[in-house]
């Protein structure tokens, strides 16, 4: 018999932990090779651990809503493989271990320190702060209000506020200590605090009775739905997006009879010869990708007062997911694809997302994002950015109607495929003359395809 662990999975390189959701397995429970024994989430993202071994869960670590680091050992399979050889070197018990960091944690979370050095640093404020989803999630389940996050200094890239800061200002806040409007903490090494002058805090007050939270009441034949995590998530990210971003949308009209009629001649063979289905999708990201090679300011991120000019060319298309909730997953370098790598990557990826099968990382990086709401029969939409890009752009449902054909032996009217196009971009550092013509040149290189074009 062997003792397995079952440790936190690495997800992506921005990803540093992840929160339980669920437990499939639990103590003195079998479990197979690559069983999903937990499911965990990250960002928008929910996914499952697998079991790396066979035989039985012997012990778990953590529980439902815990908060683990990347590479924690989560649980523990008494798996049927001989044991391997040890060194008759002492070593700590690994239950033993664990349970002490747990404690160590535990206490950390629920005691506020005593002994903290201040370091005055100032705090990067761009009038909306970015605060990750587990940050969020703390001061929701600690009451932590906005206005609070907005003024706890942050030790983390940039000022923002990490899960140390916000835990930090929770435990002082429960112990009645005033919070450092420009300071970071740091905490004093153990074996330099006998050296250290001490800190001499100032008299606090305590903290004031909080109300008791109203219960509403609603009138008429209602049916109240509790809005599940990822709607929750979805919702604060579009409200940071607002208050960070100067919003500004910019319509226009296509032609896009030629695709329309170029892809219906070549679809069956396409999916013939490549094994997969040819949407409009990857002929919408060709496009955008030819127009921002040819105005790179719409490829870009505001930092303060900089504009960070992004050399990839990172699409995120918006997908659905099981829940009917909307995700993003990009596609990276998508300027070197071709349009069968192009298609592949667009059905891959709707694909895990119809199925929950999509992973962390394929949600990371987005530099620029495409939202088609014309699947869903919309003929237009005014889309909200998402951060930390500038600029969106939505395709409208593909419609027949009479226009207006100007030639050299004159103007008729015809029956053409038209489309709308919506681009709302950051007026921060997009103005209505770049936005708008970036957006006549997606339309003037959809117009423009040519019907003789080969797969």
């Amino acid at each position: 018999m062997a003792l397995v662990d079952l440790v936190m999975p690495k997800m992506g390189e921005s990803i540093t932990e992840a929160t339980i959701l669920k437990w499939f397995k639990h103590p003195g429970e079998t479990v197979k090779m690559d069983e999903a024994v937990l499911e965990i989430a990250t960002d928008k993202v929910d996914s499952e651990v697998p079991s790396t071994a066979e035989g039985v869960l012997e012990e778990t670590f953590f529980n439902v809503n815990d908060v683990v680091p990347v590479g924690t050992v989560l649980a523990r399979i008494r798996s049927n493989a001989a044991e391997p050889a040890t060194t008759h070197t002492p070593v700590t018990s690994p239950a033993v271990e664990i349970a002490e960091n747990r404690a160590v944690a535990a206490d950390s979370y629920h005691k506020p320190v005593t002994s903290e050095s201040f370091t005055h640093q100032p705090v990067t404020q761009n009038g909306g702060r970015f605060y990750s989803p587990l940050v969020l999630n703390i001061a929701t389940s600690e009451g932590v209000s906005l206005s609070e996050l907005e003024n706890i200094p942050g030790t983390g890239i940039e000022g923002r506020v990490t899960k140390k800061d916000i835990l930090q200002y929770v435990n002082n806040k429960k112990a009645g200590k005033p919070a450092a409007a420009s300071a970071t903490v740091t905490a004093t090494p153990a074996h330099r605090q006998a050296e250290s002058t001490p800190t001499i805090l100032p008299q606090v007050r305590q903290p004031e009775p909080q109300p008791q939270q109203h219960i509403q009441s609603y009138s008429g034949n209602v049916e109240i739905v509790e809005l599940d995590r990822m709607r929750k998530m979805i919702s604060e990210h579009m409200i940071r997006s607002q208050d960070t971003s100067a919003h500004v949308t910019s319509f226009t009209e296509a032609d896009v009879t030629n695709m329309v009629h170029w892809r219906d001649k070549v679809k069956k063979q396409f999916e013939k010869q490549e094994g997969e289905k040819l949407t409009f999708t990857p002929l919408f990201i060709e496009a955008i990708i030819r127009c921002i090679k040819k105005y790179p300011w719409l490829n870009s991120s505001v930092d303060g007062d900089k504009l960070i000019i992004k050399k990839d060319i990172n699409i995120g298309m918006a997908a659905a997911l099981p829940t009917g909730n909307l995700i993003v997953p990009v596609i990276r370098n998508a300027d070197q694809l071709n349009l069968v790598g192009l298609t592949r990557q667009v059905n891959s990826l709707a694909n895990a997302a119809r199925n929950n099968k999509l992973k962390p990382d394929d949600t990371q990086g987005g530099t620029f994002t495409l939202t088609n709401v014309g699947t869903f029969g919309s003929l237009m939409g005014t889309p909200i950015i998402n951060q930390p890009q500038v600029a969106i752009l939505a395709t409208g449902t593909i419609k027949k109607r009479p226009v207006v054909i100007e030639t050299e032996q004159g103007d008729f009217i015809a029956i053409r495929h038209m489309m709308y196009l919506s681009l709302s971009y950051d007026h921060r550092v997009i103005d209505g003359a770049l936005g708008s013509t970036f957006l006549g040149a997606v339309a003037k290189e959809l117009e423009n395809f040519s019907v003789d074009r080969t797969i």
